[in-house]
């Protein structure tokens, strides 16, 4: 009787699935046209920033758990730290590229024709490159850590306030649909119909303050249009269960 074989763990896969759903909803959550102050990009437990795909998913896991720490870690520093992941928090997948040189002494049964032609092969020839994956938790799904790990947020940066525009405002205020115009964070809540938006000084372009709301409006009717859609609305807090950008 043949062996079931468990289906190999493919990370690049796994991010692209990712990179896919998060696509679909309809934002790219690395553009968020708004400030709200805090670090957003992600930290080695040594505070050595992630480079590559990895800052870019981390960063957008960050906004889209409403992480406030910047710093993620594996199980074992967590552990190394006498901390602990809290039970039922997930981990997310990150990745390390590298390369290495071929073992020359695994090689020494090649008959002397094969090895007299490896040896007339190129110093890049005998390196090869590999991708390994592990898996990091944020701070905020640790508990027992330093406070260092949960620095304060940096200020918002300064900038011109904005100023609505007057035929943009006029257009969106004759729309019947509440907006809430409070916090850091943009979507809109079904069961009670109403739009949440951060103010237009927190957009250094007005323009893109009447983009984001817009977005949140076409999650309204999609609701109306497409209800079964939208039967699973999206969670950007624990506390808080919308449909947002």
């Amino acid at each position: 009787m043949a062996r079931s074989r468990m289906p190999k763990f493919d990370a690049s896969e796994v991010i692209t699935f990712e990179l896919i759903r998060i696509i679909e909803r309809g934002v790219l959550p690395w553009r968020k046209p708004w400030t709200a102050g805090g670090s957003s990009r992600p930290l080695r437990v040594s505070g050595e920033p992630y480079q590559g795909v990895n800052n870019i998913l981390l960063t957008m896991r960050t906004v889209m758990a409403g992480h406030s720490s910047p710093f993620w870690m594996t199980l074992p520093q967590a552990n190394a730290l006498e901390a602990k992941v809290r039970k039922g928090e997930k981990s997310s997948v990150v990745v390390y590229y590298g390369q290495s040189r071929k073992d020359a002494d695994s090689e020494d049964n090649r008959s002397e024709d094969n090895r007299s032609e490896d040896d007339d092969r190129s110093e890049e020839a005998r390196m090869f490159r590999f991708q390994k994956s592990y898996r990091v938790f944020n701070a905020c799904q640790i508990e027992g850590l330093p406070d260092s790990f949960f620095p304060d947020p940096e200020p918002a940066p300064e900038h011109p306030p904005a100023e609505p525009i007057p035929h943009m405002q006029a257009f969106f205020d004759a729309i019947d649909i509440t907006t809430v115009f409070t916090g850091d964070q943009a979507y809109y809540m079904p069961p009670v119909d109403k739009v949440y938006m951060p103010s237009i000084t927190r957009f250094e372009d007005p323009r893109r303050f009447y983009g984001v709301w817009a977005h949140e409006l076409a999650h309204n009717a999609e609701v109306w249009i497409m209800p079964r859609r939208s039967a699973q609305p999206v969670t950007l807090r624990s506390d808080r269960r919308g449909v947002s950008a």
